[in-house]
Formats: structure tokens, C-alpha cells, sequence
């Protein structure tokens, strides 16, 4: 299949009242190099697209989303030299307003990817059974709930030592229909991951759709959303990276957020996978 390799216009990271905000589009503008991490991305048209680090301040691409970064995240190199940020894990977080475009229900489908570095296997602020919600849209109380990205601690009372899953919820929360893979997770290193959730492909197995998640672009689990009666919602949640809530935190960077409304090919993951490792050092969010 020939794909169209299109790219946003710059992203900025402006400092307004002592708060950082960059801007996040989703829009095509100048060709890039091919093979650049973020040709790639911008060639399957996300919905979204925030590299995360710092940007080209006082430049604004039109009609972009702001992000707001609280308590002042760190900035650190990914594996190609792009820039991501770093949270500490005990309060520094992303903040994405509401938009359609990052609720399943605009268009019945939804990829998230990120790339993830845990700097730890044991997480000081965790959620629940000992876990950390490090990427999502969900907001406690008021049936705000829509889909998240999870790590597990090391020590956690489920024995699910530094799983990495995806969640998708009905409004009001609860238990959600969620995929997972479950692998040795080292400080430091570096992880590509993708949730898609799907609620328009039917069939015997999955009679109301489905979620994934794919690691360094590979399927790694596939789960019914009718295993827990799940009917996703657009809510006014914000979404928000290096934590998904108010009561965990991410310790470790976070950077090349992408929201795209459909599924991406498995191919087409695995081509952004290898992107990071073979493509030049040419970034969205500058240098």
C-alpha cells in the first residue's frame, strides 16, 4: 500500500505565568526527510501528535491543542536524539484538554501510541492494587471514564510484577476490558507501545469489539469488549500523561504521544518502531 508522508507544523513550548504549555496538531505542512521518526507518524494522519520535551518557543501551528505541563517535567534524549519529557513520579504530569478526537466514539476506533522509559520497577505513588496509570482519559468521579494505559509496580498484590496494559471503561469506571503484556521490564530502557480500541469490526469473538496492545510493534494481546459489558463514552475528561488521575505518578519519560481515530496496521506500528532506531535526528518539537 503507497502511503502519503505528511507532517505537522512546528509544535511551541511557551512559558506563561511560570506554567509551560506546547501545542499539539494533528494537520499536514512541510515535507520532512523520509524515514524520520516523525514522517512516519504523520503519514497515518494522527488526530493528535505530541512529541512532548521542550519546543520552538513563540511559534503556534494553527488550531493546535494545548498542552499544559504541571510542576515543570525534565527533558531527556530518546533513542534517535529526539527530546521527551521525564517525570519524577511524585507530581509532574501532561495535561491535554477534552476533545472529540481522543473518544473512541467519534469515530469507532482509536490508536494511542507512546514510547515509555520506567526509570524504575517499584513506583513511589501507586493506584489501587500498586500501579501506575501513566497515560489516559479519565478523571475520578462524575462518570468521566473513557481508556487508559497502566504499569504495574513490582510488588503488587494482583502478582502482576511491571505489567503494561490498556483499559478501556464504561463511563462510570469500574472493571474494564483491557489487553497486557507482562514481560522483564529494565530501568532505563525504552518502550514502544500502542492501545487500540475498536468498537466498529464485529464478529463471534468479539461481538462488540475489541481492545489491543502492541509492544515495539507487535500484537502481544486481544481482548473482548463485551467481557465486561463495556459500551465506551466521550466524556469531558482531559487527557493526561505521566499520570491519569490525581493519585499516581510516573517515574521515568514519556515522549511521541500520538491519538489516531482508527486502528493502525500492525505494519504500520512496526514501521514507527523501526523509525526510532534508524531515522534521523529530526524532530517535530525541535531542538
Amino acid at each position: 500500500m503507497t502511503r502519503r508522508r505528511r507532517t505537522a507544523g512546528l509544535v511551541a513550548a511557551l512559558v506563561v505565568g511560570g506554567a509551560m504549555t506546547q501545542a499539539a496538531c494533528g494537520g499536514p505542512s512541510s515535507a520532512r526527510p523520509p524515514g524520520s521518526y516523525d514522517a512516519e507518524v504523520q503519514a497515518d494522519s494522527p488526530a493528535l501528535y505530541l512529541p512532548l520535551g521542550s519546543g520552538n518557543s513563540g511559534k503556534r501551528s494553527a488550531g493546535a491543542v494545548k498542552a499544559a505541563y504541571h510542576h515543570t517535567p525534565g527533558v531527556t534524549s530518546m533513542p534517535n536524539g529526539d527530546r521527551a519529557s521525564v517525570f519524577d513520579g511524585t507530581s509532574q504530569y501532561v495535561e491535554v484538554p477534552d476533545d472529540d478526537r481522543l473518544s473512541v466514539t467519534t469515530t469507532g476506533e482509536l490508536t494511542v501510541e507512546a514510547w515509555l522509559r520506567p526509570d524504575t520497577l517499584t513506583f513511589a505513588k501507586t493506584a489501587g492494587t500498586g500501579y501506575v496509570n501513566w497515560l489516559g482519559k479519565v478523571s475520578g468521579g462524575g462518570g468521566r471514564s473513557e481508556w487508559l494505559a497502566r504499569m504495574y509496580s513490582r510488588g503488587n498484590t494482583e502478582v502482576r510484577a511491571n505489567r503494561i496494559s490498556g483499559y478501556v471503561f464504561n463511563r462510570g469506571g469500574g472493571l474494564g476490558a483491557g489487553s497486557y503484556f507482562e514481560d522483564q521490564v529494565k530501568p532505563g530502557e525504552w518502550i514502544h507501545y500502542a492501545l487500540v480500541i475498536n468498537t466498529r469490526e464485529k464478529s463471534r469473538a468479539y461481538p462488540t469489539g475489541y481492545v489491543k496492545v502492541y509492544k515495539n510493534g507487535v500484537l502481544r494481546d486481544q481482548d473482548a469488549l463485551d467481557d465486561y459489558d463495556i459500551a465506551p463514552s466521550n466524556t469531558d475528561a482531559p487527557m493526561r500523561i505521566g499520570a491519569a488521575g490525581a493519585k499516581s505518578y510516573f517515574k521515568g519519560a514519556i515522549g511521541k504521544v500520538a491519538v489516531y481515530g482508527s486502528e493502525l496496521p500492525q505494519s504500520h506500528l512496526a514501521a514507527h518502531y523501526r523509525a526510532m532506531s534508524e531515522s534521523p535526528r529530526e524532530s517535530v518539537a525541535g531542538t
